[in-house]
């Protein structure tokens, strides 16, 4: 009888640990051609933009040993910027799409409040590492002749997660 009840739980311990694994493999085949897609497409947009990326943990560490930057908030005032943002950090919207032209007048701001000096430490970030608004201002500030130009893919969720401080919109 003792033999019998250690097959029936050897065996259900495999159907276990296969069913697991099984349902375990399904979501991460899935999950893993999402981040796959999301990687892809990052990596092709920081090539074509030409910037640099900053990680969360680089930029609190900039932060911390106070390093002279431009941090720019690219999402929408009321949306965002008005409820949080990084320290420090300013706010010039930009668009989802790729922006693959400028209009006089948005390029003339932006030139304005990235100021003169072309090798200024410039970082831009948006929510999270799949909008595309970041890309946008760090390609602009890349083809407008800046040369110390970051993207923070993580953005202001990447931040809040990390559990670093935030400042709160006026």
């Amino acid at each position: 009888m003792k033999k019998k009840i250690r097959l029936f739980t050897s065996g259900m311990t495999l159907v276990l640990l296969f069913g697991m694994a099984g349902s375990a493999m399904a979501t991460w085949s899935t999950k893993e051609l999402d981040n796959e897609k999301i990687a892809v497409n990052f990596q092709r947009e920081v090539e074509r933009g030409n910037y640099k990326v900053v990680t969360t943990d680089e930029l609190k560490k900039w932060m911390d040993q106070k390093k002279p930057m431009l941090v720019v908030d690219t999402m929408p005032f009321e949306e965002s910027y008005r409820k949080e943002h990084l320290p420090g950090g300013v706010n010039f919207v930009l668009p989802i799409p790729e922006m693959t032209s400028i209009d006089e007048k948005t390029k003339a701001e932006l030139v304005k409040l990235l100021g003169p000096d072309k090798s200024r430490l410039i970082v831009f970030y948006c929510g999270f590492t799949k909008c595309t608004r970041s890309h946008n201002g760090a390609l602009w500030a890349i083809k407008l002749g800046y040369k110390n130009v970051y993207r923070y893919p993580g953005g202001i969720k990447g931040w809040t997660e990390a559990g670093f401080q935030v400042e709160k919109g006026k």
